[in-house]
């Protein structure tokens, strides 16, 4: 689910306050490489712990890795920290982990084997230990914890929060869209009766289709949960408040849903309090835009902030790389040579190349840094890219490029036709980094090159209206950085 601090190894705020202070995933979403979905997550002694789901199917999910960041960026991976090996009752559908430590040990409830209602087989949600946050995780109790329906509820997608309140620890579970909570025991590993004497509450919001969570922030309880198909591009999550961790839950608002310039299938999502702040992040699996496979399910996270009366506003999703972890995972190169060296992607010289986002903005701000590093080619930033070949590099869209000669220009290309629109000229310099911003609002294209008050370039044309962004490279040896593609406010 949400945060699980841990006290262990004390850390100021004022220092968290500095160094996560982000309006998303900096070095850009996916913020780890692989097919994963369903993130549980955590904060052990100082680190911050993702558990999510090996995105394939059900049969080939066997296994699940883990993966551990000190600051949000920089993401080591602990493969295969809970296996079908150490279950003796789980042969697939090993998914939907959720971490959470007591007692001087660290517990993953999962769900396993896909129990449907009239199939008869052994499944539902278990229960794995450790002595550390990597694992390895063997199987508790040898059986399912819940490996029945109650109250219509599948026993899947579990999460376990304990209130700071009262200690005591609860179960939020379900599938079939019906949601339950239970009390777990002291031990962690059996299912307790409240005072009146049930063992399963039925809990569910209007629209809940699986995956609830539960969170606390100051005194409100937050429940957060999946609508949609998950296979869809509708998949989305919206949220419940409550003044105690039994609700009602009385459904609000959605509060993280698809975006057609960004990414699909937003759901399943887990919390992330920062400790010592306000920050939080929620963290989800999402689809690219280009994806047809329903399990290339990729990781991602943004910043969730909150009106004044304890509301959550919806996440907007935000489009950035500052390649601050050394990768280009959400990048797709066409032609050149391109690596990632000192937060900055770097373009050897050839004849040309492309680096692109998959992402289909209409209206946008486009900002990065571009240097020319060797050679007096033009490269830039492209956007409203469409059709573009594998094999030819050929496409269509604009190109805004500056060159160390001094020229600014704004091009278009039409499938191997390119045509300046116009140009300008300003003082450059070999090896210096320009900051290159493009507002483009419907036909009105500007570029901004360092003075962001003032455009170098202004121009009018319609022959493309929306597509992906990227980046070019003709001629010349480059690099970029800071990269930010976004709507723009008014827009």
């Amino acid at each position: 689910m949400g945060l699980r601090m841990s006290t262990a190894k004390a850390t100021k705020p004022c220092e968290r306050q500095a160094t996560l202070d982000y309006t998303t995933s900096e070095a850009g979403n996916p913020f780890v490489d692989g097919w994963y979905a369903d993130p549980g997550s955590a904060v052990y002694d100082g680190l911050f712990w993702v558990y999510p789901t090996s995105s394939h199917t059900s049969e080939a999910q066997t296994y699940l890795d883990a993966f551990s960041s000190p600051d949000l960026i920089n993401w080591t991976k602990h493969p295969n920290v809970l296996t079908i090996a150490n279950l003796a009752w789980t042969t697939k559908a090993l998914w939907a982990p959720s971490p959470v430590s007591r007692n001087g040990k660290y517990y993953l409830y999962f769900s396993a084997n896909d129990l449907q209602e009239d199939a008869g087989n052994l499944g539902g949600i278990g229960v794995a230990v450790a002595d550390k946050p990597e694992g390895p995780f063997v199987d508790a109790i040898g059986k399912p914890l819940i490996g029945s329906y109650h109250n219509g509820a599948q026993p899947i997608d579990p999460d376990v929060f304990i209130d700071d309140v009262d200690g005591k620890a609860y179960i939020y579970y379900g599938g079939h869209s019906h949601a339950n909570v239970a009390i777990l025991n002291e031990d962690m590993i059996s299912i307790g009766t409240f005072d009146d004497g049930e063992t399963f509450k039925e809990i569910t919001p209007k629209n809940y289709v699986s995956a609830a969570k539960m969170f606390k922030r100051n005194s409100t309880y937050y429940l957060i949960w999946s609508e949609g198909d998950w296979d869809g591009p509708n998949y989305c999550v919206s949220y419940a408040m409550a003044n105690n961790p039994l609700g009602p839950f009385d459904r609000l608002a959605t509060v993280l849903q698809q975006d057609s310039a960004i990414a699909t299938g937003t759901g399943h999502s887990s919390v992330i309090h920062v400790p010592g702040t306000d920050i939080w992040y929620i963290f989800y699996h999402r689809r690219q835009l280009s994806e047809t496979d329903k399990n290339h399910r990729t990781l991602a996270y943004d910043r969730m902030y909150f009106e004044e009366d304890g509301s959550i506003r919806p996440v907007t999703m935000l489009v950035k790389d500052n390649f601050a972890d050394g990768a280009m995972l959400d990048w797709t190169t066409y032609g050149g040579e391109w690596s990632v060296e000192k937060q900055r992607l770097i373009a050897k010289e050839t004849s040309g190349g492309m680096a692109m986002l998959d992402t289909n903005f209409a209206d946008l701000v486009f900002d990065a840094t571009v240097a020319t590093v060797k050679g007096n080619g033009h490269p830039g930033l492209l956007f409203r890219v469409t059709e573009l070949s594998r094999t030819t590099h050929k496409y269509k869209g604009y190109k805004a490029a500056i060159s160390p000669s001094g020229v600014i220009t704004l091009g278009k290309a039409d499938l191997g036709v390119f045509t300046d629109l116009a140009q300008t000229r300003m003082d450059m310099a070999l090896g210096k980094e320009y900051h290159v911003r493009v507002v483009a609002i419907g036909s009105d294209i500007k570029i901004f090159v360092d003075d962001m008050e003032k455009a170098k370039i202004q121009f009018i044309d319609g022959s493309f209206t929306t597509g992906a962004n990227g980046v070019r490279t003709f001629n010349a040896a480059a690099m970029f950085g800071s990269v930010s593609v976004a709507k723009p406010r008014c827009s």
